[in-house]
C-alpha cells in the first residue's frame, strides 16, 4: 500500500526533524521544505496528503504560503502558530486552513489532527453521489467538487465547499452551529463555533461577487443556518 504523502514547512531544522521523525514512525512518506517558496514550488509538482505549515517564516509567510496553494490546491493544511491569539487563528481559517496549532504541542495530538482531517476527506470522498444540486443559477457537482455561478466556476476552500454541500443537500433544514462543525471538523476539532460563523461569511462573499442572484445560506437567528434557494418575488 502507498504511504500517504506529507509535506512539512518550517523554517527551523529542529521542529522539521522531530516532525520528519515522528510523521516516519508513523507510516508517512515525508518532503520537507525549509522556506516558503521551496513549499510552493513543491505542492506545484507533487500531491501531497496533508500539509504541515508554520506560519512565522522569513520572505514567504505561513499565510501568504496557504494563499497560493489554495489557487491550485484542495490539499488539507494544518497551520502551526507560536502564538496563541484567535486574530491569527481566524485568519488562517480565512485564507483556507483546514485546522491549527500552537506551539509547543505535542506531536500525539498533531498526528491526531492529521488522522482527523484525513477520515473526514476520505468520508466526503467515498459518500459523494454523481447527482447535480441547482438552485437557480447556482450548480453544485458534487464529484467534481466544483460550485458554478451562473456557469462559471468559483474557487472554495475543502470545509467550504463540505459545508455548502452539507446544507444544499438538505434545503430548509436548519442545523445549528455545533452540529455543523462536528459533521464537517468532527467531534475531535479543538476549535470553536466561530470556525463556522467565519467560512459561512466567506461563501457568502464568493458567491455574491460572482454575482449569485440569490443569498443561499440563511441566519436562523439563536439557532445556526439553512439553505434556501431563490424565493420568487412575484
Amino acid at each position: 500500500m502507498n504511504k500517504l504523502q506529507v509535506l512539512i514547512v518550517d523554517d527551523e531544522w529542529n521542529m522539521r526533524n522531530l516532525l520528519r521523525i515522528y510523521f516516519s514512525k508513523n507510516g508517512f512518506e515525508v518532503t520537507e521544505a525549509k522556506n516558503g517558496y521551496e513549499a510552493v514550488a513543491l505542492s506545484d509538482i507533487q500531491v501531497f496528503d496533508i500539509i504541515i505549515l508554520d506560519i512565522m517564516m522569513p520572505d514567504l509567510n505561513g499565510w501568504e504560503v496557504c494563499t497560493k496553494i489554495r489557487k491550485k490546491k484542495d490539499t488539507p493544511i494544518i497551520m502551526l502558530t507560536a502564538r496563541n491569539e484567535t486574530k491569527d487563528k481566524v485568519k488562517g481559517l480565512q485564507i483556507g486552513a483546514d485546522d491549527y496549532l500552537v506551539k509547543p504541542f505535542e506531536p500525539e495530538e498533531l498526528l491526531a489532527r492529521v488522522f482527523a482531517l484525513l477520515r473526514r476527506a476520505n468520508t466526503v470522498e467515498s459518500t459523494i453521489e454523481k447527482k447535480v444540486i441547482s438552485h437557480y443559477d447556482l450548480t453544485i457537482e458534487p464529484e467534481g467538487r466544483q460550485v458554478l455561478v451562473q456557469g462559471k466556476p468559483v474557487e472554495f476552500t475543502p470545509k467550504e465547499f463540505d459545508l455548502l454541500l452539507l446544507l444544499a443537500e438538505q434545503p430548509g433544514r436548519v442545523y445549528d452551529r455545533d452540529v455543523l462543525l462536528a459533521k464537517i471538523w468532527s467531534h475531535d476539532f479543538l476549535g470553536d463555533i466561530r470556525t463556522v460563523d467565519t467560512h459561512i461569511k466567506n461563501i457568502r462573499e464568493k458567491v455574491r461577487k460572482a454575482g449569485l442572484s440569490f443569498k443561499p445560506i440563511q441566519t436562523v437567528w439563536g439557532v445556526g443556518y439553512k439553505f434556501q434557494g431563490k424565493i420568487d418575488q412575484t
